[in-house]
């Protein structure tokens, strides 16, 4: 028996109030979530028709079941561990535009249909130079956004009242901004008149967002027992944890529309959302960064058991609370809240994450979540982060490519590989030869930005810790800081 409204009692069908640009895990077990929690407070009513926004995907799948899916919640929640499950009916259709174009743009007629949301990768929200209005699709998610907004623009004569909300999830800087600057060059490439623009700008709204939820996605592995455990058939399971964050940049009319803080989820509806992404960026992403390859020369493998190892998880929690949160300016009391999040997410018991796993583009993710950090607290204390720095350290000694006996499978740039095997094949066992390597990787200046030679203490804090890691080995020399 498979998933689908006549095998589901509590099917309900909702006015489709929601256009939605991808039908992959994430926007199911974050977004759609979301908005299945409004319909079941009763402050909704309303549905999401997905659209494909490539060429190959799933809408026959989802079609199949009428929408309907079930998510899985798995992890810790109160600090014990919690599987829960429910059947999402927020879906009412999914199109394909690449073979029902038609049918995707006469949704643009429903005057009912009041927010775009969007998730099609980092790369989605992109500019294509050759993406023409007469294509049935255009290539772009861009374009084919602009082609809907345009149709509707034109179906109910400029009316400011059938505007829309404009909601990315994309996880790039300024999502929303980017994407209405690609519409509005179209606009312009495809000579859409004054009216057409002037009604994006004030009749649409465009919120730059952070999301924050893991979703590993399709249990394969458990598939079997959760068929069972179900009594159907669901081709569209999927799986994700408790935590959930939404940050939205949003005017006063979105946030009235859509009460999800009245419903107790974390949505937090803000003018400026830097300060939430940085904090992200540093405390989830800068110490997932930090702990790899000190985790994994210590001879650890997974995220959660390093996280509860008495040593590296003491080494990891003490970066994020004594070298991290200190050069953040949201409050002490929200930080560290986050934080405890975050290390409860990493010991989630559902989810095995690979160290090796988020070990890819080592080099350029420092930069990006780590470095930041290290850089703020010199600036703020006039001292060198010991634990960040011994992390630099480690990265360097991870990118030697050895653990012991066992070769380490490294994934970066090439010239970054080539810096790193030219360093280290200078290297000839002296004191002096381990500042070489730092002095040479420190100075990288395309990866850095900079040259970080020239942050005072850096350059001798980082050759001590390498000098220890490599004459020692890590599980002694982590005892130094």
């Amino acid at each position: 028996m498979q998933l689908n409204k006549t095998t589901y009692s509590g099917y309900r069908e909702y006015p489709e109030k929601i256009l939605q640009f991808g039908e992959g895990n994430f926007l199911r077990a974050f977004v759609d979530w979301f908005f299945n929690e409004l319909n079941k407070s009763g402050k909704f009513n309303g549905s999401v028709v997905a659209v494909q926004p490539i060429a190959n995907g799933m809408v026959n799948m989802l079609n199949e079941q009428d929408g309907l899916y079930t998510l899985y919640l798995r992890g810790l929640k109160n600090g014990k561990a919690e599987s829960t499950h429910e059947t999402i009916d927020i879906i009412s259709r999914g199109i394909n535009p690449y073979t029902h174009f038609d049918e995707y743009l006469k949704t643009a007629e429903n005057p009912e249909m009041r927010y775009v949301i969007s998730n099609t990768t980092e790369a989605g929200i992109a500019y294509d130079e050759n993406d023409v209005l007469t294509a049935t699709p255009p290539n772009s998610y861009p374009a084919k956004l602009a082609v809907w907004l345009n149709h509707r623009f034109k179906t109910f004569s400029g009316d400011s009242s059938k505007g829309v909300h404009i909601i990315p999830c994309e996880l790039i800087e300024k999502n929303a901004d980017n994407l209405k600057r690609i519409i509005l060059q179209l606009a312009t490439n495809w000579n859409l008149g004054e009216g057409f623009v002037n009604w994006i700008n004030s009749a649409c709204t465009f919120s730059n967002t952070l999301v924050d939820r893991i979703v590993p996605g399709y249990p394969r592995e458990r598939i079997a027992e959760i068929t069972e455990e179900l009594g159907y058939e669901d081709k569209q399971v999927v799986e994700a944890e408790h935590f959930h964050l939404w940050v939205i940049e949003a005017p006063e009319s979105l946030q009235q529309e859509l009460a999800f803080p009245s419903i107790g989820l974390d949505v937090k509806y803000v003018a400026d959302m830097t300060p939430y992404r940085t904090r992200k960026v540093r405390i989830l992403n800068g110490a997932h960064t930090t702990l790899v390859p000190v985790a994994y020369l210590f001879g650890l493998d997974t995220v959660r058991e390093s996280v509860e190892h008495p040593v590296v998880g003491k080494f990891i929690k003490e970066a994020i609370f004594d070298e991290i949160i200190p050069t953040l300016d949201l409050s002490k009391e929200e930080l560290e809240q986050f934080a405890n999040d975050v290390i409860d997410r990493f010991r989630n018991p559902y989810i095995k994450h690979l160290l090796m796993s988020i070990s890819l583009n080592s080099w350029s993710k420092f930069e990006t979540r780590v470095l930041p950090s290290i850089l703020e607290y010199k600036k703020r204390t006039g001292q060198i982060p010991q634990k960040l720095a011994f992390s630099l350290a480690a990265t360097i000694a991870f990118y030697k490519g050895k653990r012991g006996d066992e070769a380490i499978n490294l994934n970066d740039d090439a010239p970054l590989i080539e810096l790193l095997k030219s360093a280290w094949a200078k290297y000839d066992g002296s004191d002096e030869s381990f500042e070489d390597v730092v002095v040479e990787v420190l100075g990288f200046q395309r990866n850095w930005k900079m040259n970080l030679n020239e942050v005072e203490g850096l350059t001798a804090a980082v050759t001590r810790h390498l000098t220890n890691i490599e004459k020692n080995g890590m599980q002694n020399a982590i005892a130094s800081v």
